[in-house]
């Protein structure tokens, strides 16, 4: 994973409530690996309470551990693809509806316009997906987003088989490793865990 220092990374967090807290560790171990990070936040991830996290308190620990001011608003993020600010945006974690957006191209928010303006530049992005309906409504924008380029995963499993049987997670403590890959265009593999 060295080459992830000097990396400026940008890491994207969609309203996964449940997931905030299995984020951090991956993302402090990207800071000690010397990755240049860059927080950018949906709307819901910025602005939502939950029973997880009070919204302040997750920006404040998340500029912390980067050091660097997070960019939560859609004119704040068109600037990452004409000034190539970002070598690699992960997306972590990426909701269902945020999956759907970036399999259709729609730009409404922080976090699908920063990578629509980072893919202008053919540079990757790297999705750890956090849905409940990852084997339903979703299968078909994951299994587009596997075929296109440029597109690269986290590995994920079911989240829980029989309780939530159509529902899929990342194991987010293979993000590091996982930057490491798709860093040099590569999916780290087994893809499925």
């Amino acid at each position: 994973m060295d080459n992830l220092k000097g990396m400026r990374i940008g890491f994207a967090v969609t309203g996964s409530f449940c997931t905030f807290s299995k984020i951090l560790d991956p993302l402090k171990e990207l800071v000690r690996l010397g990755a240049i990070v860059t927080p950018i936040f949906s709307f819901s991830t910025a602005h939502i309470d939950s029973r997880f996290y009070k919204a302040v308190d997750f920006r404040t620990d998340v500029e912390a551990i980067t050091g660097n001011t997070i960019i939560d608003t859609i004119p704040a993020a068109e600037p990452i693809g004409p000034k190539k600010l970002l070598d690699l945006i992960i997306v972590a974690p990426c909701t269902g509806n945020t999956l759907a957006k970036l399999a259709y191209g729609i730009t409404d928010t922080p976090v699908t316009m920063a990578v629509k303006a980072h893919l202008r530049n053919n540079r990757p992005v790297l999705i750890a997906v956090s849905t409940n309906d990852g084997l339903t409504g979703n299968a078909s924008n994951l299994g587009k987003l596997l075929n296109t380029r440029n597109y690269y995963f986290v590995p994920f499993r079911q989240d829980d088989c029989s309780g939530k049987p159509n529902s899929l997670v990342a194991d987010m403590a293979l993000i590091p490793a996982s930057a490491s890959h798709a860093a040099t265009g590569e999916q780290i593999q087994p893809l499925l865990r």
